[in-house]
């Protein structure tokens, strides 16, 4: 898996269990790397851009919210 293109091609093809071990991965090299992250606790890492991602969300159900008649 050299490129990013490769590693998403491949995520669909792989098992939950498989899929949950890439996601430890990850976070584990967000807590090596030390960038972005809020919170890491025993729940797991929080990082900015899944505060942006809920952020986002929110705004959007108060905007659909505020176009209602």
């Amino acid at each position: 898996m050299s490129t990013l293109a490769e590693i998403e091609e491949a995520l669909p093809k792989l098992t939950n269990e498989e899929l949950m071990h890439v996601e430890a991965l990850l976070h584990s090299t967000q807590r090596q790397r030390g960038v972005g992250i809020i919170f890491d606790d025993s729940y797991g890492v929080w990082t900015e851009d899944d505060q942006t991602s809920v952020a986002a969300e929110a705004w959007a159900v108060l905007d659909a919210e505020k176009k209602k008649p």
